[in-house]
C-alpha cells in the first residue's frame, strides 16, 4: 500500500459524551489502536493528520490519546449535534462514524454500522429508536462513501435489511485485548463467592439478549453442584418471582466495574452467551481473552467470531443448555482444552489488526 501523503480525517466523538456501551468500546480501542500505530510511525499512517471532534461542552474533557487530537465544536450535544454541528466542523474532510450514526447530509464520510438489530429484533428497543433507524439506516448506506461492519454476517445484514449494496460495505474485526489491562477487583465479589464453581451469565433488559434461557436452563439443574453468578439489572419478568424465582444457586450481584468483571472471568468455570440476535458477539470473545471458558448461542455471527474456542447451544433449548452447563462444570479436562482454544482465537483477533483494516478500507478517500 502506498503511504498516505496528505489526508486529513475528523472522527465522530459523540460517543465520548455518553455512557460506555459495547459499540462505544470498539470506537474507543480502535482509535487507540490507531494513536499506537502512529506512536510507532508505521508506514500505514505516515502523514496521517486526524482528530477527534466533540461537541464544546466536552472541549474540557482529558485527551486519552496522544497522537489523535480533540477539539470541540458546536453547541448542544447528541444526535442533534450530530446531524447540524458535526457536518460544519468537519467542513469538506473525510468523517469517520464508528458508531452506528452519522450525519444524514454529508457524503464524505465512512460510516461503522455494527448490525441490523433494531430491524431485526425491533421488540428490543423504542419505537423512535427504530422509526429512526429504519430512516437513517439506509440513508447513511447511500450517502456514505464506504460503510464498514464487524462480520461477514453483518454484512449480509445491512445488505438484506437496509438495501446497502455489499460491494459499498467493508469488514473490520474486533478484539477482547482490551480486557487484559483491567485490573481485577478480587475483594469486591469474594463475599458473593463460596468456594464452589460458579458459571457466570449476564442478564439484560434487551429482550434478544434472552437471559430467560439460563432461567429456564437453571429449573431443569437438579442437586447443582456449581453457582450461576448473575451480573447485571434485576427483572422479575425474567429472574421470576414468587414461586417462579430462582433457585438458590442463582448468586445475582447486580451491576459491577470492570475490575470486578475481569475477576469473575477469571475465577468463572465458563462464561454463558444466550442471545438471539448479534453483529459480531464481543462479551464471549472478552471472556476467552481472559481464559474463561464460554457456552454461547448458536449464532453466525458468533460462529464467525468464536470459531470453535466455545461450546455452542441453541437459544430456544433449555434443556441443551443444562446439560452442557453440568459437563462443563465437572470436566476439567474440558475447560482446559476450550481455554487453549480461547487463547488461539483470541491471539488472532487485536485492535491493531482492526485499525489496520480500517485504514485501508478509508484510505482511498483519505488521498
Amino acid at each position: 500500500m502506498k503511504p498516505l501523503h496528505t489526508p486529513n480525517l475528523v472522527i465522530n466523538g459523540r460517543f465520548l459524551g455518553r455512557r460506555a456501551t459495547g459499540v462505544d468500546r470498539f470506537a474507543f480501542e480502535t482509535i487507540r489502536a490507531l494513536d499506537q500505530l502512529i506512536e510507532l510511525d508505521d508506514p500505514l499512517v505516515a502523514g496521517l493528520r486526524t482528530e477527534i471532534v466533540v461537541p464544546e461542552a466536552l472541549a474540557g474533557m482529558v485527551n486519552p490519546f496522544r497522537h489523535v487530537g480533540l477539539r470541540g465544536s458546536g453547541k448542544g450535544g447528541g444526535l442533534r449535534w450530530e446531524q447540524l454541528a458535526l457536518p460544519q466542523a468537519a467542513s469538506g474532510r473525510l468523517l469517520l462514524n464508528l458508531c452506528n450514526s452519522g450525519p444524514l447530509m454529508y457524503g464524505r464520510q465512512v460510516t461503522v454500522l455494527h448490525d441490523a438489530a433494531p430491524a431485526r429484533v425491533p421488540d428490543s428497543y423504542s419505537r423512535s429508536f427504530v422509526a429512526w433507524y429504519r430512516l437513517m439506516a439506509p440513508r447513511i448506506g447511500r450517502v456514505s462513501q464506504r460503510v464498514l461492519t464487524v462480520s461477514e454476517f453483518s454484512r449480509r445484514e445491512l445488505c438484506d435489511a437496509y438495501r446497502i449494496p455489499a460491494g459499498k460495505i467493508g469488514v473490520v474485526p474486533e478484539s477482547g485485548e482490551h480486557m487484559l489491562r483491567v485490573q481485577q477487583d478480587q475483594g469486591a465479589v469474594e463475599s458473593t463467592l463460596n468456594g464452589r464453581p460458579f458459571v457466570l451469565a449476564v442478564g439484560s433488559l434487551n429482550r434478544h439478549k434472552n437471559f430467560r434461557l439460563v432461567a429456564e436452563a437453571a429449573h431443569l439443574i437438579n442437586d447443582a453442584q456449581f453457582d450461576i453468578v448473575v451480573v447485571g439489572g434485576g427483572d422479575s419478568r425474567v429472574y421470576g418471582a414468587g414461586r417462579d424465582a430462582l433457585p438458590a444457586f442463582v448468586k445475582h450481584l447486580g451491576y459491577v466495574s470492570d475490575g470486578e468483571l475481569a475477576a469473575l472471568y477469571r475465577r468463572a468455570a465458563c462464561f454463558v452467551y444466550p442471545s438471539r440476535y448479534e453483529g459480531f458477539g464481543l462479551p464471549p470473545v472478552e471472556a476467552l481473552a481472559l481464559g474463561c471458558p464460554v457456552i454461547a448461542s448458536r449464532l453466525p455471527a458468533v460462529l464467525e467470531a468464536c470459531g470453535d474456542a466455545v461450546l455452542y447451544t441453541s437459544p430456544d433449548d433449555p434443556a441443551e443448555l443444562a446439560h452442557l452447563l453440568e459437563q462443563i462444570t465437572s470436566d476439567a479436562a474440558l475447560r482446559a482444552s476450550l481455554r487453549e482454544r480461547g487463547r488461539a482465537r483470541t491471539a488472532e483477533l487485536t485492535w491493531r489488526a482492526t485499525a489496520v483494516k480500517l485504514i485501508e478500507e478509508i484510505s482511498p478517500w483519505l488521498m
